[in-house]
């Protein structure tokens, strides 16, 4: 498996040869089906310009969370997935 690094890396490359910036970009978290980690991804977004929408699993345990922001750069985008990684039992897809 990849380092965290080596994930970024490729994740940049990528973004750069198929996304024009400024653009929006989705984010897609899954966190346990806890609203306070619910509310540690929501707070990475502005409530003013992005849009933050949640979906319970059907058994309760974890939650979606998907949000919508303009991102300026492939930078920026790492930078947010970056900030979201002190979240516990977060996963990014």
């Amino acid at each position: 498996m990849e380092n965290k690094d080596e994930f970024y890396s490729n994740l940049k490359t990528k973004l750069e040869e198929f996304q024009k910036w400024p653009s929006v970009y989705m984010f897609k978290f899954i966190v346990p089906g806890d609203l306070k980690k619910v509310a540690e991804v929501e707070s990475l977004f502005n409530t003013d310009t992005s849009k933050v929408s949640t979906r319970q699993s059907s058994t309760g345990k974890f939650i979606s969370v998907t949000a919508k922001e303009v991102m300026t750069s492939s930078d920026a985008v790492i930078a947010k997935y970056r900030e979201a990684e002190h979240i516990e039992g977060l996963l990014s897809l």
